[in-house]
Order: C-alpha cells, then structure tokens, then sequence
C-alpha cells in the first residue's frame, strides 16, 4: 500500500467511527504518526515525560505558550514537603498551620493556574491532576482556618471531625490512585510521583480513621518523598542544556512508546 493510500484509509476510518484520537504509524521507519486526521513526524510529538505532564504521546500544542508544569508541580512539591514534615512529627512540631497560608496561595491558587493553563495548551492529563490538587490544597486551607468553623461546626465531637478528615483523604487516595494508572506507561519519576502519593493519602485517610499516630507519621515520610519526585519532575521540565549544566535524563517504563522504540 502506497502512503497517499495509507492516509487516505486513515482519513477513511477516522471519519467512520467518528475516532479523531486514532493512532497509527507510516513511513519506512515508522517516522510519522497519525493521530486522527493528522499527521506527525514521531520527532514533533511529546513523549511521556515528567516535566510536562503529559502521561503519553501527544500532539504539539497550537497555541503559543510557555510550559505551565514546572509552575504547578513546584507549588505542589513545596506545600506537600513541608506539610508533610509536620505530619512526619519532624523536631517535634505538630501544629499544621503555617501551612495554611501555603496552601491557599501556592499549593491552591498558583498551582490551580497552572492546571488551568494546562488546559490552554490542550493537555487535559496536566489540567486534571493540577486543577484537582489546587483545589485539595484550597479545601485543606479552609478545614484549618477557623474562620471557616469546620472543625468547630462538630461541637464535642471531635472524633466525627478526625473521621469526616479521613472520608475527605480517603477519596484523595482513589482519585489519585485512577491517575496513576494513567501513568504506567510514562516515565518512572512521574509515574513513581503519583504511586507515592496514593500511598501518601492512603496512609494518612487510615491514621485519621484508625485512628493511628504510626500511620500519620509514615503518610507524612511518604509525603516528603512524593515532594522530592515532585521537585524533580519541575526540574526536568525547566532545565535545558541552554540554562543548566545538569539536565535530566528520561527513565521510561515498559510499554511506553518511546520505551518500545528503543527496544
């Protein structure tokens, strides 16, 4: 088959089953893809990586815009790490509060931007993930702030409170869990990012419903690890050979596209 009759079937079935994200390959090498309608050389497309958020391989954005992944990811690296140390009892300290103002303005509204601009440059992976946990963050700031009376909406109760704070943790736990799924065939420091963080969540969900000061402590070490694969995911998306002497180096799971091309 000659390749105008290849992306004429292409075109064909796209157009039949109504399937714009169908994907597949032409060319001696397999150097084109074809993602619906359109046409790629393989070198144009994004693959999974880390510093962009993308969980796999993407068209290039249309629209003119800087990447927004590094921004978000920071945000959400920062508020989780030193969240994450007081929940980890670190020196002693246990009162969270100082991460109220974190939470509301970096780890919720700065990253909720970047989720946001995500969606700008069409990556609807980045968009999800960074929106949802600006929003987790901006939630997080308002059951701590009294102003808002949560805690004190329970009265006396003070165990239905650690209980409601574990339902609201243990849905953070599924959610994020159905996204690391999405990232089995990406790279391992994102992939690994998410894996961390469910079992960040499911930690802490079970210290609050147990409840278990042990289980709080381990989501909060947990937590600190998930910062530092968060840091380093930002980082591979900000450093390039034009700025930085260090760049980072993709390690891509089993499955990826780019993994299969390789081996």
């Amino acid at each position: 088959m000659s390749e105008q009759d290849f992306e004429k079937q292409i075109s064909e079935d796209s157009y039949r089953h109504n399937d714009v994200q169908q994907v597949a390959t032409s060319g001696a090498n397999n150097e084109f893809i074809h993602i619906g309608n359109q046409k790629f050389r393989r070198s144009e497309l994004a693959e999974a990586f880390g510093g962009t958020l993308n969980p796999g391989l993407t068209a290039p954005s249309v629209h003119k815009f800087a990447n927004p992944a590094p921004l978000g990811l920071s945000a959400f690296a920062l508020t989780t790490f030193v969240l994450s140390l007081i929940n980890a009892q670190a020196m002693g300290v246990t009162t969270p509060n100082v991460v109220v103002g974190a939470a509301f303005f970096y780890g919720g509204f700065i990253q909720l931007l970047a989720g946001m601009w995500e969606m700008a440059i069409e990556n609807t992976f980045g968009a999800l993930a960074l929106s949802s946990y600006g929003g987790f963050w901006m939630s997080w700031g308002v059951i701590n702030t009294p102003w808002f009376g949560v805690a004190e909406a329970y009265g006396d109760n003070a165990r239905d409170f650690e209980v409601g704070v574990g339902f609201f943790l243990l849905g953070w736990a599924i959610f994020t869990t159905m996204l690391t799924v999405c990232t089995l065939k990406s790279t391992v420091t994102f992939c690994g990012m998410f894996a961390i963080l469910s079992l960040t969540f499911v930690m802490l969900a079970v210290g609050h419903l147990a409840p278990s000061v042990n289980c709080n402590r381990a989501g909060g070490v947990l937590g600190v690890v998930c910062a530092f694969f968060a840091w380093y995911n930002a980082y591979a998306g900000v450093a390039t050979k034009q700025n930085s002497y260090l760049t980072v180096t993709a390690l891509h799971l089993p499955g990826s596209d780019h993994y299969k091309k390789r081996n």
